[in-house]
């Protein structure tokens, strides 16, 4: 029998509460969310209809500070897989050490069936229904799988119209509503200084590697796109409709361009046709997986080829194929390192709101890449030390981080 995605996160926190000796009071603290919410969205569709869908909002832990993370669209988006993701981000946001506790929310729903002006509809109704847990000082939506600048510049005007002018209520906004620069590559930023760190300390030349990007969205369409710009050959990448492959090297600029006019990779002419589950398994160097979660799991992990696997989406190893990659030998780099890019530059977004003062684009690349470099380097040396997966260290460094401040706080 499967374990939902929640319980599969808290298979990785309690091995790490296992090493930390934590007390069970703590970590029953530590390990449910603090804060569930479920509203119910009836909507008028274009057609004069109602239709009902569903939302969630999780707050995880916020003794570190205000709740973040970001809000998907998704059919699958359920009360499970939000959890999941409102305790990664709990700790991520320890792991980075920005001052933020975790959150989540979502709605189920296919973003692509519904109108521009619909969702307007439903993204104000979910701001209305959850307005009174959110706020700048509180709980910070951005945005997610579904979810775009648009949606986050709805969702703040919904708020400002209950609560007044308040751009630090949302990340991830358009430049001209208090976005910051910068945010919108950030993650796939964030992937790419990972990616140049980790082959420089293993003497590897990225530009001969071959790198396989699962996922052409947000984060996997700009990681192919810096790495490309950086000199490194990416060999196949996939969308929603499958993959395309080239061994000598996909031209990413000419790809970029197609999906943003097709909404599809698999047809480029630059490569041939792959599937999704083909592409996992190609014969490469470097994997990252961007996309969903759970996308190597215990049938298929043993056939990975790759000796390097970047985490750009959340939570895309379960804990079966985490060990059979790690009794194999694969360094798996994990989402909670890779992927913070964007909730760095989130972080760095709320501040210049707050200060009412816009940083240049220059300044919040630099501080983004010294930041999750610093993560990274601590990561590596925890693991070295305790001689760790980099997955087990880079919880224990979270875990460890949250739990300082729920003892501080007095919680316990």
């Amino acid at each position: 029998m499967s374990i939902n995605t929640f319980d599969q996160v808290n298979h990785f926190f309690d091995k790490t509460a296992d090493r930390l000796q934590l007390d069970q009071g703590l970590r029953d603290i530590m390990k449910q969310p603090y804060r569930e919410l479920r509203v119910q969205l009836p909507i008028r569709m274009d057609n004069g209809d109602i239709k009902v869908f569903t939302g969630y909002r999780v707050q995880h832990n916020g003794a570190r500070g205000p709740y973040k993370g970001g809000v998907r669209y998704h059919p699958e988006a359920d009360l499970e897989e939000v959890r999941a993701l409102a305790s990664l981000m709990t700790w991520k946001t320890a792991l980075v050490d920005i001052p933020y506790g975790g959150a989540k929310g979502g709605v189920q729903v296919d973003p692509k069936l519904l109108s521009t002006d619909e969702l307007n509809r439903l993204t104000r109704r979910y701001t209305q229904s959850i307005e009174h847990v959110i706020g700048p000082n509180r709980d910070i939506p951005a945005p997610d799988l579904g979810t775009h600048g648009q949606t986050m510049a709805w969702m703040m005007d919904a708020y400002g119209q209950l609560r007044g002018h308040t751009p630090a209520i949302v990340t991830g906004k358009p430049i001209a509503m208090g976005g910051s620069l910068g945010r919108e590559a950030a993650t796939g930023r964030g992937v790419t200084y990972i990616l140049q760190a980790v082959t420089k300390d293993l003497a590897i030349d990225m530009k001969k590697a071959r790198i396989v990007v699962q996922g052409f969205g947000n984060v996997g369409s700009w990681a192919a796109r810096l790495i490309y710009e950086s000199g490194g050959t990416i060999t196949a990448v996939s969308g929603v409709d499958g993959g395309v492959f080239n061994s000598n090297g996909l031209d990413i600029g000419q790809l970029v361009e197609h999906s943003e006019n097709t909404g599809r990779v698999s047809d480029f002419n630059g490569g041939q046709p792959i599937s999704n589950q083909e592409l996992l398994e190609l014969d490469c160097d470097i994997l990252i997986p961007a996309a969903i979660d759970n996308v190597i799991h215990k049938d298929n992990a043993a056939n990975i080829k790759a000796a390097i696997i970047l985490e750009g989406a959340n939570h895309p190893t379960t804990p079966e194929a985490d060990e059979i990659l790690t009794a194999r030998g694969v360094s798996v780099l994990p989402d909670i390192l890779v992927n913070a890019g964007g909730v760095i530059v989130s972080y760095f977004e709320w501040t210049q709101n707050i200060q009412e003062f816009h940083w240049e684009e220059k300044r919040v690349n630099e501080e983004l890449k010294k930041k999750i470099l610093h993560a990274y380097y601590e990561v590596q040396n925890r693991a070295n030390e305790h001689t760790i997966t980099l997955r087990e260290a880079a919880f224990e460094i979270g875990v460890q981080r949250v739990a300082e401040i729920v003892e501080l706080r007095g919680f316990v």
